[in-house]
């Protein structure tokens, strides 16, 4: 069997190559430059209240999503837009437990209902893109569509 090398898997390697090098090195400079002007103690004093304050909300708001969750399924409606919510309040928590400001700041953004209600709206336009649903049965049939084809 002869493995091709997608467009597609090298887009990605350099979209995680930028995320996992760029972004903490951005978040370095950040957090020294501003340790420059507020000073080291002040700096992080910021890092662990941003980080305890982050971890606090997004259990509060995860508690409150799987009750939510536990509700549409206990009422046998497809729980789809919870199920990202949690996703993406999951994703929040991890980033607000990373040091930096950057990852702070998406963070919060994640944790605020409605910019997570948008970020959710695009996600779904992004899957409506990419998968098409084949089939009206019990058990429909998924298809990934890769629009590069």
């Amino acid at each position: 069997m002869v493995y091709e090398h997608s467009l597609s898997e090298t887009n990605m390697f350099f979209r995680l190559l930028l995320l996992f090098t760029v972004v903490p090195l951005v978040e370095l400079a950040l957090l020294i430059e501003l340790g420059k002007v507020v000073g080291l103690p002040v700096t992080i004093a910021l890092v662990i209240i941003t980080g305890t304050l982050g971890a606090w909300l997004a259990k509060s708001q995860g508690v409150r999503t799987l009750t939510r969750l536990q509700q549409e399924l206990q009422s046998v409606r497809m729980p789809a837009d919870t199920m990202l919510d949690g996703l993406l309040i999951f994703i929040a928590g991890a980033v607000l437990l990373t040091p930096g400001l950057l990852t702070d700041l998406f963070g919060f953004f994640l944790l605020t209902p409605v910019c997570r209600g948008w970020l959710r709206g695009r996600i779904k336009a992004w899957m409506q893109r990419r998968f098409t649903v084949v089939g009206q049965s019990q058990q429909p049939n998924v298809i990934f569509v890769d629009p590069e084809d």
